[in-house]
């Protein structure tokens, strides 16, 4: 006798899904508030800018923000694409250098047994509990004494020990199934093999998140703190020094801030699905 399969019907009423999708849609647009106050604070003319009270949404658009801050980079006796290659340079290393050297961590504290592998996390988790502006001076003093400062090594090796990078792959390589490893094991394949074609593939949403928040620290960071030689200080630090002279470049520091939202948003939009999926799937044990 063939059994008969009966739809299931979903235990809620329409009327409960309009409530959650409208303050759902309540809540997404207050969070875009800052976004779009900043989009169109860098289209304001001056006498807008210094309003009171201010307007949120811009009423004579102008592009005079954009140009000013145009002729404040010519102005720089540095190439102002120096500053833009310090800091992609120091981003781009720093981030791939930390997904790799995070993930072999994880690797290593998720998928294997070895004496005192507790002890390893418990320091990463220990760590997390640390600011930056506590280890401020102790870094300072470190990177002074092994010749460091005024560097690139300054601001990327910080970077590649991030104990985030470490605590997010763990937790993420925990759901792979053990027997996965076992069988590619049994076939031949060296460790080094099965991290770069078997974990990494499948923990892909996770180094995608990892990539996204070491991005936007990195993109972020002026390091004013170990670079004092203009020819290796970052945008942030350069586009800092250019509004620091007064009220005269707040349109300029309004385009400054659109401009450094642009790249690091830019990379959260390619990289959405994955930062969701890591979020969903994160706390899935088998």
């Amino acid at each position: 006798m063939a059994s008969i399969t009966k739809r299931r019907t979903p235990n809620r009423s329409r009327f409960g899904d309009f409530l959650n999708i409208f303050f759902l849609l309540i809540f997404a647009a207050f969070m875009a508030l800052p976004l779009v106050f900043a989009v169109n604070n860098a289209f304001k003319p001056l006498e807008e800018l210094f309003q009171f009270p201010p307007r949120f949404i811009v009423q004579n658009p102008t592009l005079d923000n954009i140009r000013d801050l145009y002729s404040l980079m010519n102005e720089s006796w540095v190439p102002f694409t120096r500053y833009i290659f310090n800091t992609l340079f120091i981003t781009i290393v720093g981030t791939f250098l930390h997904i790799i050297v995070a993930s072999m961590a994880a690797f290593v504290l998720a998928l294997h047994d070895f004496p005192g592998k507790n002890l390893f996390f418990s320091i990463v988790i220990m760590a997390l509990m640390f600011s930056p502006h506590v280890t401020a001076i102790p870094n300072y003093l470190i990177m002074s004494e092994i010749g460091w400062v005024n560097t690139y090594f300054s601001l990327i090796v910080p970077a590649i020990a991030a104990p985030i990078g470490v605590f997010l792959m763990k937790q993420f390589m925990e759901q792979i199934p053990m027997a996965l490893l076992e069988s590619a094991r049994i076939d031949g394949a060296s460790e080094f093999r099965i991290f770069f074609t078997i974990v990494m593939p499948i923990v892909k949403p996770a180094w995608l998140t990892l990539l996204i928040f070491s991005f936007q620290n990195l993109w972020n960071m002026s390091g004013g703190t170990f670079i004092y030689n203009e020819e290796l200080k970052t945008l942030p630090t350069a586009l800092q020094q250019i509004v620091a002279t007064g009220f005269s470049r707040a349109g300029a520091a309004s385009a400054i801030a659109l401009f450094m939202m642009i790249v690091p948003l830019t990379v959260f939009i390619i990289s959405q699905n994955n930062v969701l999926e890591t979020m969903a799937t994160s706390g899935i044990k088998d």
